[in-house]
């Protein structure tokens, strides 16, 4: 069984940073593209980035240059690392996980496993 499971959200100032985790069980994150997706209240999901299996990165152009995706493959845990927080960032995270080894661009949806999301809070 699959299990993605998020961790590291939280409330943060403006200009601030946070680095969310996400560990993944029954599934290694090596093979696969991953992907993080948020959503904000009252507006559609929307895609962050996501990494292949060779590493290569793809982001949305809204947290391009503040937004850093990677993954560790032996703790089988990937992450983002966000830093030069908005207010507009504020929203439910969620990892995700393709059975693809390439991901798509990135706001396509793909991905056969979700975790259960996140909160971020980014206050001004």
């Amino acid at each position: 069984q699959v299990q993605l499971v998020e961790s590291g959200g939280g409330s943060v100032q403006a200009g601030g940073s946070l680095r969310l985790s996400c560990a993944a069980s029954g599934y290694t994150i090596s093979t696969y593209c991953l992907a993080w997706f948020r959503q904000a209240p009252g507006k559609e999901r929307e895609g962050v980035g996501n990494i292949d299996r060779d590493g290569y990165t793809r982001y949305a152009d809204s947290v391009k240059g503040r937004f850093t995706i990677s993954k560790d493959n032996v703790k089988n845990t990937l992450y983002l690392q966000m830093n030069n927080l908005k207010p507009e960032d504020s929203a439910m995270y969620y990892c995700a996980a393709s059975l693809a080894n390439y991901c798509l661009p990135v706001n396509t949806n793909t991905f056969a496993y979700w975790g259960q999301g996140i909160q971020v809070i980014v206050s001004s």
